[in-house]
């Protein structure tokens, strides 16, 4: 764990020992701390009395040890040594393999999403058509019984298999992948179990008529598919190939999960632009040119795999699926020019849209915290509420229909009304031949037909007022109710779907003074609506031109992102930096807080450091490892190997326990120089190992005479430790260590004579509960 001590002054044998016992009960009571706030949930329930934000977090409703990400390069000897032994063909080794990567993620994502789709198309639509036939013979209760029983079946499967596979599966995950970039090293949230329920999970929810999407899974799933990639190979299944040992670092896994975290985006819309976009402005914390490219490469890969694929589907090889595609809108809109009327008309839009968004937020999380009990209490607790929303939607599915009249097919239709079959706008339901129920053709429908139907365009008297409003108020409430259930979930789908019902709404009344369709107002209510909940611009912009295919929208789209986006930023904060907070994730956020700026470095460093010499005696190594949770130590040079105390640099703990089972001690307090660990060790020895592979410190086997030895920490040691004077502002540390995505920023002395560091600011120091905590009068600068 990153929460850091710190010490000062001399390192006498009598003060250490009198400092391990204070810290044997210092972490004997945090330990205690953490238990009790495991039994309580803290982070999504109650306000937290203690400071618990970088230790554990909630992923999926289990509490979780929280890590930093070790993005930095260790520049030791071993380090420069492996940087000028790496040949040409090596760095070509590498280079290929980068691209290699990226191209595989992008077939493997592709891939995903084509079979999501063609599952949950073929699923859902033999349930609505055996619905449909029983409604035919009028045996109507028969009907509901099948509909809302294979409806149970599947929740009740995919609920199964997230409460007892993989918790972290739950809920969108685009939260946890935004984290992940940020730095946060949540436990299993990128695991290949939880990769196998993101799938199946999301095909299971998603037939099964929920009011949720595929998309915010299908980022999950890319990241996931990116970091099984991306282990560098594996022992277990013999997947131990030299090439692929240069990807065992988080730095280069953080470039892969970035490309398929866009990767994800590019196969749920089939919008590769967007799919770059919605990486670079929501997922990613830290971005470079040489990133665009690749990521830009592997969406592209996405969309040739996505359309060769559909391609295949269109000669009707994939059963009920191929009609339509991915979820592609075309709405080539016959009336490009636009009145001032219709431009106020769109200012409302996107104001409403904002007001209705931050609502959409405020009321997801009350209910996410709602539901944190119910998940609390177990595996089938979480099932049994999963059954009930599903029970809830069915009902609404199949019994709010019932309230719209018939409507007489229209007269000079291309298409075959009413719909036989499963897609199309004209629902039979109960009605007579030769009419059509358009309540049903909304809510018997997959989601994506759903929205097809509301942004069709020349269909502008073909759903009534009414209908619409009943649809807006069921999809907004059962949209809700149904995130936070153990199943994965996207945000995307519900709040299209409301946006689109809301824009249809005003469309219609406006019909007599407006020259737009109201299937252009579907879309933009639609963009008023992201923009209101998620609060990204580009990318939302993008993804909804590359889905509609319609560039003359470009300037309504924009205009209404913005103006919902500055609304609904004046009530709260988007929803997934909402979930980011309510999971306990220690976020770095691009800005420092204001408080930040009245105090220093030194103010928030917790006492006392615990640090080793340069040649270091075992035992005292053991025994910091085995006392404290930290990931650095400080090495300190002393006399007589420098003429004062001076900092030679920073040792990583997993580092350290590789030195020591390597065994290479020497009876004196002698340097042995890096030569000796050049023959012992390998660069590629120090690398991360995959998901909690790592060296533990029971693995080491050090025998009783061995804990009097030394070893040298110098050529494990990184001499290059950002560092910062104990007097910088807060404010300026912590866009720093965002910036250069650190996870222990060195915190050194201002004036001369005093031990050679103070502390180690981590992600932790800058969390607002532990610097409020120290200083509870800064509350009212917040």
């Amino acid at each position: 764990m990153d929460h850091h001590h710190h010490e000062q002054g001399s390192k006498d044998i009598e003060s250490m020992e009198g400092a391990w016992r204070s810290i044997e009960r210092n972490e004997s009571s945090f330990y205690e701390n953490e238990k009790e706030s495991e039994s309580a949930r803290e982070p999504l329930l109650r306000k937290r009395t203690l400071n618990t934000t970088s230790q554990i977090a909630i992923v999926g409703a289990n509490v979780c040890p929280i890590e930093s990400l070790d993005y930095e390069i260790a520049e030791n000897d071993l380090f420069k040594q492996d940087w000028r032994s790496r040949k040409k063909v090596q760095i070509f080794q590498y280079i290929v393999l980068k691209w290699t990567l990226a191209l595989l993620i992008g077939l493997a994502t592709g891939f995903v999403g084509f079979f999501n789709n063609l599952a949950v198309e073929n699923i859902a639509g033999f349930k609505l058509l055996l619905t449909s036939t029983l409604m035919l013979e009028h045996r109507y209760i028969t009907a509901f019984l099948t509909y809302g029983g294979i409806n149970v079946v599947l929740a009740a499967a995919s609920a199964a298999l997230c409460a007892y596979v993989a918790p972290a599966a739950a809920g969108s995950g685009i939260p946890e992948v935004k984290a992940y970039l940020n730095g946060v090293d949540a436990y299993s949230i990128l695991a290949p179990s939880t990769l196998f329920v993101k799938i199946f999970g999301s095909i299971g929810g998603v037939s099964a008529g929920f009011v949720l999407g595929k998309e915010g899974p299908m980022v999950h799933t890319g990241a996931c598919i990116a970091n099984l990639l991306g282990q560098g190979g594996s022992r277990k299944y013999h997947l131990t190939w030299t090439w692929l040992r240069y990807f065992k670092n988080d730095r280069d896994r953080r470039d892969l999960i970035t490309c398929g975290s866009a990767a994800g985006v590019a196969a749920a819309f089939r919008a590769p632009v967007g799919g770059v976009l919605f990486a670079l402005e929501e997922a990613a914390s830290w971005w470079r040119s040489a990133l665009l490219w690749r990521t830009f490469f592997t969406t592209a890969v996405v969309a040739v795999v996505l359309r060769s694929l559909i391609q295949y589907c269109r000669g009707g090889n994939c059963g009920l699926f191929g009609k339509g595609g991915l979820i592609m809108f075309d709405v080539s809109s016959s009336i490009s020019t636009y009145s001032t009327a219709d431009l106020i008309a769109i200012v409302f839009l996107g104001i409403f849209g904002g007001v209705f968004g931050a609502i959409f937020n405020y009321l997801v999380d009350r209910i996410l915290r709602t539901y944190s009990f119910i998940n609390d209490k177990g595996a089938p607790s979480k099932i049994l509420l999963t059954i009930t929303i599903s029970i809830l939607t069915s009902c609404c599915s199949y019994g709010l229909p019932w309230l719209a009249s018939c409507t007489p097919c229209p007269a000079d239709l291309h298409e075959q009304c009413p719909t036989i079959g499963r897609s199309g706008n004209f629902k039979n339901f109960q009605c007579p031949p030769g009419h059509y129920n358009d309540l049903a053709s909304l809510f018997l429908n997959t989601n994506d037909d759903a929205i097809r139907n509301l942004f069709s365009g020349g269909t502008d008297n073909e759903f009534c007022i009414s209908t619409l409003f009943i649809f807006f108020i069921a999809v907004y409430c059962l949209g809700l109710v149904t995130y936070g259930i153990a199943i994965p979930s996207g945000l995307f789908i519900p709040v299209i779907l409301s946006g689109a019902t809301y824009g249809r709404i005003i469309g219609t009344l406006l019909g007599p003074v407006s020259d737009l369709d109201p299937g252009l107002f579907a879309v933009l209510g639609a963009a008023a609506f992201l923009g209101g909940t998620m609060r990204m611009t580009v990318s939302v912009c993008v993804i909804l031109l590359e889905l509609t295919n319609d560039l003359l929208m470009l300037p309504l789209v924009m205009l209404v992102l913005l103006i919902s986006k500055t609304v609904a930023d004046s009530f709260n904060k988007g929803v997934y930096d909402q979930i980011v907070k309510m999971k306990g994730l220690p976020f770095m956020e691009a800005h420092a807080e204001p408080y930040m700026r009245n105090l220093v470095a030194g103010d928030v460093v917790s006492a006392p450091l615990i640090s080793f010499s340069g040649v270091e005696k075992v035992g005292d190594i053991v025994l910091a490892l085995r006392l404290t949770g930290h990931n650095g130590f400080p090495v300190i040079d002393e006399p007589p190997f420098s003429d004062a105390p001076e900092l030679v640099g920073l040792v990583l703990r997993s580092h350290l326990l590789v030195l020591l089972k390597g065994k290479r001690f020497t009876k004196e307090r002698a340097r042995t120089g890096a030569g000796e660990v050049f023959q012992r060790f390998g660069a590629f020895d120090f690398a991360k190992a995959g998901l909690g592979k790592g060296l533990k410190l029971e693995d080491l086997n050090i025998l009783q005479e061995e804990m009097d030895m030394f070893v040298d920490l110098h050529p494990i040691t990184n001499r290059s430790p950002y560092t910062v004077v104990e007097t910088m502002s807060l404010a300026k540390a912590a866009v720093l260590f965002r910036e250069l995505g650190l996870r222990h920023l060195c915190v050194v002395p201002k004036t001369p004579g005093r031990p050679p560091i103070v502390g180690i600011l981590t992600r932790h120091d800058f969390m607002p509960e532990h610097i409020l905590g120290l200083f509870p009068h800064l509350h009212s600068h917040k």
